[in-house]
């Protein structure tokens, strides 16, 4: 297989960059630098693996290096939508990286590690909890260290105020009570996502608030860590298409410049990264561009280069396609909840990825299914295909290819009593139980096929299919794909199976996932 190139490229030939930098769902970005070497870290949820770890030179070509979770607790062993890891921060004290966050119904996790791209460590459960979220630290100069926090009104019954609590030096347990030190009801409404810095003797906290849609970024600053706090807004939609600009990351490089990585939130696309200048005026940050001075900053669409001092990079976005010939999967693939010995195999068919088939629910509804096979949508407009050949009994599966949101449709091959048929069916209320639909029906003349979804600018879907060396064609009506719970579209591959008969019985294979534009 040919690889596709890049379908999103952020940078312009002139020395410039677009936003969004990264066009996928890297939800609640958080940066740290290490040198030369820029680290993020982003909401996953129930996705398994967790906690992506990307790394830059420039803050503008970020490439997918590795996961910090392999495994979650084994309630995830089926999908929870919307649960897991919330709003993570990765941080870099005295040669170790630290990533915390909070799960809104255990309490809050650290995993660290001397280099992002091995093995970080298991999970600590730094402090049980119910609705803890978006978790921070911050080491300060005279070795104390504190976690700041918000809460999930959800779990914890109230939100839109902001805690610090004394932390152990080693980041393992709380030492002292959570103090609230900011209450952002009356100004700043579902003020959460903290993260805490000090700068020239004062103590900085940057929180999103008034929403992910139509929020803004609010920065509070005091002399005290526990405040009191005075607040102010530093960026803002204002007159941009860029909407609710806010949570994400300070990072300030070398040669003093500083620069603020957040995300939008963009619907089937989830919450793309954009990266800002930040300015400072008075002690306090400017984000984006303020050509009125009032202090308020609005989002870039364009801008100069972070000055790294490096010389000129090459396109680097996270990884999209794979032509399976690797020992493993490729970074880009997480499953739906903790995956099991027998679910897939690189070699059987070297060069080729077998999934095999799992049990789902008697309606064949793919919501509870934890063996979907899933990346992020990577730009406003792409085409993915595939090519598979499967080898299933008589109405027991399906296989194919998938796009999977609060609602969803695919391409799968199903065999029949009378012959092997390609089915194009689509659920719109999953999360109910609903049984999916089935709206069309093609026969082939084999178990093989090459399957297509190209996706418009907006996210409507359109599923295509080609036998042997003929055109695709186009099958079923357009699908409008949905954000998830938390979390943008997906598109991927999967194999179910809706009878008791033993694992491995049934599989397909997939010769290669291409993404191109």
């Amino acid at each position: 297989m040919k690889h596709a190139s890049a379908v999103w490229d952020p940078n312009l030939d002139d020395g410039r960059y677009r936003n969004p930098v990264i066009y996928a769902d890297y939800s609640d970005p958080d940066v740290v630098r290490a040198g030369d070497d820029f680290f993020m870290t982003a909401s996953s949820f129930n996705a398994v693996p967790g906690l992506p770890i990307l790394h830059s030179r420039d803050l503008v070509n970020w490439r997918l290096i590795n996961h910090a979770i392999d495994e979650l607790p084994p309630d995830f062993d089926r999908p929870q939508h919307g649960n897991g890891v919330w709003a993570p921060s990765i941080n870099y004290h005295e040669g170790t990286f630290y990533i915390f966050y909070g799960d809104p119904d255990r309490g809050v996790y650290m995993t660290e590690t001397d280099d992002p791209r091995g093995r970080w460590s298991d999970l600590t459960l730094v402090h049980e909890a119910e609705g803890w979220i978006d978790t921070a630290p911050l080491w300060d100069d005279d070795g104390n260290a504190y976690l700041a926090h918000a809460f999930a009104k959800s779990r914890a019954g109230f939100n839109s105020v902001l805690n610090i609590a004394p932390m152990a030096p080693d980041g393992t347990h709380i030492t002292g009570e959570s103090r609230q030190v900011f209450d952002g009801h009356d100004d700043h409404p579902t003020i959460e996502g903290p993260k805490l810095y000090e700068r020239d003797g004062s103590y900085y906290i940057f929180a999103p608030a008034g929403g992910v849609s139509d929020g803004w970024q609010t920065v509070l600053r005091s002399d005290d860590i526990y405040g009191p706090y005075d607040d102010r807004v530093v960026l803002a939609q204002g007159e941009t298409p860029i909407n609710g600009p806010h949570q994400g990351a300070l990072v300030g490089l070398d040669g003093g410049e500083d620069w603020f990585v957040h995300f939008q939130e963009a619907d089937p696309y989830g919450r793309i990264v954009h990266l800002q200048p930040v300015a400072w005026t008075d002690g306090w940050p400017v984000i984006g561009r303020d050509e009125d001075g009032d202090g308020t900053g609005e989002p870039v669409r364009t801008h100069e280069k972070p000055d790294v001092a490096a010389e000129t990079l090459p396109t680097m976005v996270p990884q999209t396609s794979d032509d399976f010939e690797a020992a493993r999967l490729g970074l880009q693939w997480q499953w739906h909840g903790n995956p099991k010995f027998g679910w897939h195999s690189l070699t059987h068919r070297p060069g080729a990825l077998r999934l095999f088939r799992q049990r789902v629910d008697e309606s064949e509804n793919l919501w509870t299914a934890p063996n979907l096979l899933l990346q992020k949508f990577p730009a406003p407009a792409f085409t993915a295909t595939t090519e598979v050949r499967c080898g299933l009994q008589e109405e027991t599966g399906h296989g194919g290819l998938l796009v999977m949101g609060s609602e969803y449709a695919y391409l799968s091959i199903r065999e029949s009593t009378d012959g092997v048929r390609l089915i194009q069916g689509r659920n719109t209320n999953p999360s109910e139980g609903d049984p999916d639909t089935v709206v069309e029906r093609v026969p082939l003349r084999g178990p093989s096929a090459r399957l297509r979804a190209t996706v418009e600018d907006g996210g409507r879907v359109q599923f295509a299919y080609a036998t042997d060396d003929a055109g695709f064609e186009s099958i079923g009506e357009p699908f409008q794909a949905q954000q998830g719970r938390w979390i943008g579209a997906k598109i991927g591959l999967f194999v179910a199976r809706s009878t008791d008969s033993g694992v491995g019985d049934g599989y397909c294979d997939f010769e290669y996932f291409e993404v191109s534009d």
